[in-house]
């Protein structure tokens, strides 16, 4: 009985109840293929967009003009990160698809599923181009950007005035990548994309005022913006840094969504679009087929008085 209450929390409209019966459940295992096959070239995609991730990383940034009268504000220590870059993808990706694997074992809908992990995927890699792109070609040096070029702390510039660095290649290097925040624009694209998604699921925009709905899709923003506040507290970015990709990241999140999903206060927004459009599929062929077999049956009637007479 309770299987049933929470199966139909996810599979009612809003303001309603909906049965669906055996034949409107999409599993993995009669549908799956034929979903992935529909989107192979979105997958394609995606694999094109992680090697130009790749490329964008293995180059080296614009190294901007860095003078003297600029270091005031790049003397913040080097310190260690609080969220290391290993941890992003763990709460930003296999995080978000442990929900939509939840999910779909309550709702039985690959249409769902797929959907989900395609369109966060797409938000985080979209966001990662854009963002090494951005920091690649601003070159902006970190707060502790002095003593990665000076880790002796004995300054040393040219005829210019533009710092002449002696730290090892790596750490001058990744102190050129300032803006945007990558740690930022990733949290938010990835945790983005789950409270969107968590807001069509449990209907948050369903008119009914329960606060404690917004409380569960305002969880991974707030995880977002704590991880953004630790890249300032860490002297890894300015302010700025971080507001940027915060804002990159969830504005990616936005349009990748509803891509896939109607808004989250749209009456339909439980569902992904292709969900509806299977569903009326179904029910069309299945329409057809009773008209067919009441065409037979008053036929087979008609047949039968014939010979009755």
């Amino acid at each position: 009985m309770s299987l049933q209450i929470i199966r139909n929390m996810f599979q009612g409209q809003q303001g309603g109840r909906v049965e669906v019966n055996e034949l409107e459940l999409f599993y993995m295992k009669s549908h799956g293929r034929k979903v992935a096959r529909l989107h192979m070239h979105d997958w394609l995609i995606l694999l094109l967009l992680a090697i130009i991730e790749i490329i964008l990383n293995i180059i080296h940034p614009f190294y901007r003009f860095v003078g003297k009268d600029m270091m005031t504000d790049l003397k913040y220590p080097m310190k260690d990160n609080t969220v290391p870059l290993w941890a992003v993808p763990v709460y930003a990706v296999l995080l978000p698809i442990l929900v939509f694997v939840f999910i779909y074992f309550k709702r039985r809908d690959v249409y769902d599923l797929h959907h989900a992990i395609l369109g966060l995927l797409f938000s985080i890699l979209i966001t990662g181009v854009l963002t090494d792109a951005i920091k690649d070609a601003t070159g902006r040096p970190r707060p502790d950007f002095f003593w990665r070029c000076f880790p002796d702390g004995v300054d040393n510039y040219d005829q210019w005035g533009n710092v002449v660095c002696h730290g090892k290649d790596s750490d001058i290097r990744e102190g050129h990548k300032s803006f945007p925040s990558g740690h930022s624009s990733w949290s938010f694209a990835g945790l983005g994309f789950l409270a969107l998604y968590l807001a069509g699921k449990i209907k948050v925009f369903d008119r009914r005022g329960h606060v404690a709905k917004l409380c569960i899709v305002f969880l991974p923003i707030l995880m977002a913006s704590l991880v953004a506040v630790s890249r300032v507290d860490d002297y890894w970015h300015h302010w700025q840094d971080v507001f940027a990709g915060g804002i990159l990241g969830f504005t990616v999140a936005i349009f990748c969504y509803l891509q896939f999903f109607p808004a989250p206060y749209h009456s339909e927004g439980w569902g992904p679009y292709a969900y509806f459009r299977a569903l009326e599929e179904t029910r069309s062929n299945r329409r057809v087929e009773d008209s067919a077999v009441g065409e037979v049956g008053m036929q087979s009637d008609v047949e039968s008085g014939k010979v009755s007479s």
